[in-house]
Formats: C-alpha cells, sequence, structure tokens
C-alpha cells in the first residue's frame, strides 16, 4: 500500500502516523493490520507510534492465542548501509549520519523594541558592514570632507554611501542622493556621458549601499559621477576549502501552505512517496502553512479554519518524511510568527507538533549542511525589488535573487511591504558568501548561477489563488530542486 494511503486512512481517522511505525505498515502492506491497529489505539493519541503497532492486539488463523503483534523492526536507512562489509557477512554498516550545522540565525537573539534609537542603530551597522565591503575596492572619504579645495585639481575621489533618494532631472539626468553618517551630497549621472552607468543609476534602490567615485562641482556641492559600484560578491568567488569534502543530496523546496484549499495534496503525497534513500536533506523556505488574517477574506480560501490545526496538519505530511533525511525549515510571511522581519524560528507550542530531529531557524538564516553553506530567505523583499526595477518580474525570480548577491543585502529598500524590525545587527547582510541561496514566496520556479552562487527559488504546493488570478500571477506548483551537493548540479523534479 502507498504511504500517501496509509497516511490518509490513519488522518480520517484522527491521527498523525511517525515514520517508524509508517515503515512497519508499509512492511505489513496489509489493510486489516491497519484496521486492526486502529481500533487498538486510544483516541487520546495524537501520534502513532511504532510501539502502537507492536503491542496491537492481533490473533492469527494459526495462533488464535497470540496476543500481540508479530512484526520485525524496521531500521531506517540513514542508520545502514545498503551493502555487506564483506562476503557472506551480513552485519549493517554504520553510516556518518548527516550533520546540519547553524551558522547564523535570529532566533532568540532579538533586541530591538522599536525605539528611535534602535532604528539608528540598525542603518549603522548596515552602512558599516556594506562600507567595509566596499572599502576593499575604493578608497572612501567622508561626504563632510568634501570642499571647495578639491576643486583645484579635479582629481576624482570616492564616496561610500547609502541611496538617500533617486530623481529624474528636468534635462533626463540621474540624481542620485547619498548619506553617510557625516552628511549628504546630490550626484549627477548624465545621460550622455556612459550609457550603462546611466542605466546603473536608474536601478538603483532607495537604502542600498553605494560607493561612487567621480567629481565635485566649483562649489562642491554636487558630485558628478564616473563610476557607481555595489558591494556585491568577488568576480572571482572562491569555492571554500570545506566544499572539498562536500557530498550529500539536498531537496529545496518552499511555500506548502497546508489549510488553503489550494494545496495540492495528491502532489505532495506523491512528492513524499518519492523521497528516498539517495536524499540527505530537506530544506523549507517558509509558508508551512496558509496561515489566519494574512490577507482580506482569506477564511474564504481556508480548508482549515484554526491555525495550530493547519500546522498539526502540516506536521502529519512532514512527519511521513523518510526519517533518515534532515529537515531544515524557516518560516514566511504566512507563518504565526512576527511578521517583521527577520524573523525567529517557530514557537515551541507549533515545534512539539513536529518530530523532533527537525531543525528549525529563522528568517533568514544560513546552515551548513554536507560543507555546503545555504542562506535560506523566505524572499518577501522581492515584492519592493521587482517593484522597484524595470525589467523584472515574478515569473523570473533568478534576477532579484540575483540582485541580492550584488547588494550583498537580502532587503535594502526600508518602508517598503516588508516591514523590517530594527535589530543592533542587520541579519540581511550576506557576509560570508554563501554556496546555495534558497528563497521562496513568489511561487514561481527559477534556478541559475550567479558567480559561482547556486540560486534556487523553489516554487510552491498551492495552484493559483483568486488573488493570484486578480493579479494575473501564474503560479509554478508541485516542484522540488534536487542539489547534489558535491558537484552543484541540480535538476527539477516536477510532481504535478
Amino acid at each position: 500500500m502507498e504511504t500517501g494511503k496509509i497516511i490518509q486512512i490513519f488522518a480520517e481517522s484522527g491521527f498523525m502516523v511517525d515514520p517508524g511505525a509508517l515503515d512497519i505498515l508499509k512492511t505489513g502492506n496489509s489493510p486489516e493490520l491497519i484496521q486492526r491497529v486502529l481500533r487498538s489505539i486510544d483516541s487520546s493519541v495524537l501520534v502513532v507510534e511504532a510501539e502502537h503497532i507492536r503491542n496491537a492486539p492481533f490473533a492469527t488463523p494459526e495462533k488464535a492465542g497470540t496476543t500481540s503483534l508479530k512484526i520485525p523492526i524496521v531500521e531506517t536507512p540513514s542508520m545502514f548501509s545498503s551493502g555487506n562489509s564483506g562476503q557472506g557477512d551480513n552485519t549493517p554498516q554504520l553510516l556518518t549520519v548527516p550533520s546540519v550545522t547553524v551558522l547564523k540565525d535570529i532566533s532568540n537573539q532579538s533586541t530591538c523594541i522599536g525605539e528611535y534609537t534602535d532604528f539608528v542603530g540598525y542603518f549603522k551597522d548596515r552602512y558599516t558592514l556594506l562600507g567595509d565591503l566596499l572599502r576593499k575596492r575604493i578608497s572612501a572619504r567622508p561626504v563632510e570632507s568634501l570642499n571647495k579645495r578639491n576643486m583645484d585639481t579635479r582629481e576624482p575621489l570616492s564616496v561610500i554611501g547609502m541611496v538617500l533618494d533617486k530623481r529624474t532631472t528636468a534635462n533626463g539626468h540621474r540624481l542620485i542622493e547619498v548619506e553617510d553618517s557625516t552628511g549628504t551630497i546630490p550626484v549627477l549621472v548624465h545621460k550622455e556621458k556612459d550609457k550603462e552607468l546611466f542605466e546603473l543609476a536608474g536601478s538603483l534602490l532607495m537604502d542600498e549601499v553605494i560607493g561612487v567615485t567621480g567629481t565635485l562641482s566649483g562649489d562642491g556641492s554636487l558630485m558628478f559621477a564616473n563610476s557607481i559600484i555595489r558591494p556585491d560578491i568577488p568576480n572571482t568567488q572562491k569555492i571554500s576549502l570545506e566544499r572539498e569534502n562536500a557530498r550529500g543530496k539536498a531537496v529545496f523546496i518552499s511555500d506548502i501552505h497546508v489549510g488553503s484549499k489550494t494545496f495540492l495534496e495528491d502532489a505532495w503525497l506523491r512528492f513524499v512517496d518519492w523521497l528516498g534513500d539517495d536524499i540527505d536533506y530537506l530544506i523549507i523556505a517558509g509558508d508551512v502553512v496558509d496561515g489566519i488574517g494574512i490577507f482580506p477574506g482569506q477564511d474564504r480560501e481556508l480548508a482549515i479554519l484554526d491555525i495550530y490545526q493547519q500546522y498539526a496538519k502540516a506536521a502529519e505530511y512532514l512527519n511521513a518524511v523518510p526519517k533518515h533525511i534532515k529537515m531544515i525549515i524557516s518560516p514566511g510571511n504566512h507563518d504565526a510568527v512576527r511578521q517583521a522581519e527577520p524573523q525567529p524560528c517557530f514557537p515551541e507550542r507549533i515545534t512539539r507538533l513536529f518530530r523532533s530531529d527537525i531543525t528549525f531557524v529563522g528568517n533568514p538564516a544560513m546552515v551548513d549542511i554536507g560543507s555546503v553553506k545555504v542562506l535560506i530567505y523566505h524572499g518577501r523583499s522581492m515584492d519592493d525589488i521587482i517593484a522597484g526595477t524595470h525589467g523584472f518580474s515574478y515569473g523570473d525570480p533568478a534576477k532579484p535573487m540575483a540582485s541580492m548577491l550584488r547588494f550583498r543585502h537580502l532587503s535594502p529598500i526600508y518602508g517598503g511591504r516588508v516591514s523590517i524590525a530594527p535589530e543592533k545587527k542587520d541579519h540581511f547582510v550576506i557576509d560570508p558568501v554563501p554556496d546555495i541561496l534558497h528563497c521562496g514566496h513568489v511561487h514561481t520556479v527559477g534556478v541559475s548561477r550567479y558567480k559561482n552562487v547556486l540560486t534556487i527559488n523553489s516554487g510552491t504546493w498551492q495552484s493559483q489563488t483568486e488573488f493570484q488570478k486578480r493579479m494575473n500571477l501564474q503560479p509554478m506548483p508541485a516542484k522540488a530542486t534536487v542539489v547534489d551537493l558535491a558537484s552543484m548540479e541540480y535538476r527539477i523534479n516536477s510532481f504535478d
């Protein structure tokens, strides 16, 4: 009997199934066995475990006096190798259990209370961190040091600042106002001097940190730009030494949206059935459930109206993932954590519904899996990046994700669609550079490479919603991206 069918039978009776119990039930492969187990379980049980099955009363025609079910214990694939150590030797061989190391995470580290000083400190930290990256490439001066004495030589000079404002002049030139901790200065980008520079100036986003090299006007009140640089990752971004030992395979998904009427349960069950011994990690970048009250009228689109019942159902689906697979789960804007980013991991009231070996992290978070650094970010800032950049669209998430790497920042715009909590440290700065950047949110699939960083947007497990229909947004559901961590080669599998 298929895994999905077994899960469905128990779910209809109000139970979730532990992966160990599921392995035994699949081995037994008997509808009668399942019915006898169901009749033997107390209604207070939430999760059916292997012990419930082994202790279930069961009588066979041959041994009518048997009082308990005799079923062999099934070892999980992560514990033993598939081969023998030698000819005729059937002793199972221990395998190294895949490890997960959390490198960066906001969880349990939030310090802000939303006062004015918090915002000042947050932006100072952003400027300092990104400014230090830019100073490796240019020698910059404080804005307050710019004065008329520089005009005698007309030699170029550089500043590093945050984009405070940008506009187009009456003559069609770009005027960018940049700010550092000492003052502000307008920067003029001439429309006919350098077409590439002019286009770059037009693509700048509010609050991103940039370096500008140019000359000053006669009175020192205006800079004429010769070049603009972003922090970016190095052109010769090297593969880390740790990557030489990378191994295993990881599956990347996001936006499951359990609880929605448009959740694709059949596709999800096919996906879980597909997961096999060759998969070591499953990374989920947010929106595990559809949530409650996320947008007006959402209740009309929900199949489950209680948030904790949504998570209980999600736990049922995820607890059925083969036990040898290490799961990492980060929240999104539909999940039951604070909406302001960075978001902490799920609270204990939710995590206790899931099996204990899952690693729950905040949003964003950086983890090490198999000696590969993965930066997980749900990706809500793509709403702002796409809206603010000509030529970007939800259908091609690789472009805004590459921009994040150029910004060296996951969410540069303050005051847009993303609500940003003013922490003392800017957790959105991308440092160190990851091997993989994994996002979701936009419900479309896009996998690409930017300067040796693999960028993955993993789609959704939800069909088109009413809101998406009104916005003419076409999701790409029921896809999973599989990455070989040793070679960084990938494939996209479809389960629709």
